[in-house]
Parts: C-alpha cells; sequence; structure tokens
C-alpha cells in the first residue's frame, strides 16, 4: 500500500516534468490502446462487451467507447444496450489525469486517477462528480491489465450512506 501511494503522489510530478521536456504524458495509458472484445456481467446477467480507446486530436486525449449488449429478461424483454464513451486527458494545474464519461442513460461522471500501481498495470479512477445521479452517490472504475491481450474492468458505486459495490464488471480480450 505504501508503495502504491507513494506512487499516487510522484507520478503526477514525473509525469509533468517529462511533458515539459517534451517526452509524452499520457505514457501510461498506451497499454489501454486498441479495440477490445469479451464478456461482462452485472449481477447474475451476462453481456457481450466491445471497447475501444484510442488517443485522438493530436494525441492530447485518449477517447475511450464502451458497448454492452444485454440479453431479454423479464423487465427488460427486449434486452438492453448500454454505451457510454469518454475522454481522459492530463489535467497540467492539478497534476491529474481526468476521465469524463457520459452515459446513455443520461449519467455523467468526472473522475480522477487517484492510484496507478507501481508496475503500471492496475487503474483507479475515482469520481469528484456525478451528473444525474442522486446527490452523494460516489462511483469507482478499476481498469486491470491483465497482461498485453487482457483487459479486465470493475464499475463499482456507492449510493448515499452506502459503502461501494460492484455495479458490473467486464473481462475483454484484445483484438487489435
Amino acid at each position: 500500500m505504501r508503495k502504491m501511494l507513494l506512487l499516487t503522489v510522484a507520478i503526477p510530478s514525473l509525469l509533468l516534468a517529462n511533458a515539459e521536456q517534451g517526452d509524452d504524458i499520457l505514457a501510461p495509458l498506451k497499454p489501454l490502446v486498441g479495440t477490445w472484445k469479451g464478456t461482462g456481467g452485472r449481477g447474475s446477467i451476462t453481456s457481450q462487451v466491445e471497447a475501444e480507446y484510442q488517443f485522438v486530436l493530436n494525441n492530447t486525449y485518449l477517447e475511450v467507447k464502451h458497448r454492452a449488449v444485454f440479453p431479454p429478461q423479464k423487465d427488460k424483454p427486449e434486452g438492453e444496450i448500454h454505451k457510454d464513451f469518454g475522454i481522459i486527458s492530463f489535467d497540467r494545474s492539478r497534476e491529474k489525469f481526468v476521465f469524463r464519461q457520459f452515459h446513455i442513460e443520461g449519467f455523467v461522471i468526472q473522475y480522477t486517477l487517484d492510484s496507478l500501481s507501481t508496475d503500471g498495470k492496475v487503474f483507479v479512477f475515482n469520481s469528484e462528480q456525478i451528473e444525474n445521479a442522486p446527490p452523494g452517490t460516489r462511483a469507482e472504475l478499476i481498469v486491470v491489465i491483465a497482461d498485453e491481450n487482457e483487459l479486465q474492468t470493475t464499475f463499482n458505486v456507492a449510493f448515499p450512506g452506502k459503502d461501494f459495490q460492484c455495479y458490473s464488471s467486464n473481462k475483454l480480450k484484445r483484438r487489435k
């Protein structure tokens, strides 16, 4: 835990210093770039998931797109398609990565990258603002690079006065 805490404090300063020297400030995000496909779940319901991570606008931002297709269910006989997209940027004034994620259901979550493991494989994003959710709702997105061809994501939600609970998780394989 201490190593992660030290890295959480040290990484933004190192990234900012490297960026000022002309190095790529988004380098820690490069392993995410690609097209991914796999399965996900929300409780006992399994979904088919696709994700795409790509650098955009002259490699200044990382664009993130997700699509999950859920089968027909009792309360949703047509099934369900969840989509979200977002942008990860580096806020130089705060020395933090910021991820703004827009959901088809109308939620907009603004996260900051609060920890990155020393091996660069575990990203923990915590919400600092959520639009269109009950006041006090919090979200946490954990992205794990299991290996160069496998990505795992966990989306946790804490409703007002409650602890985090897993809302959904995905296991994805690199397609390209």
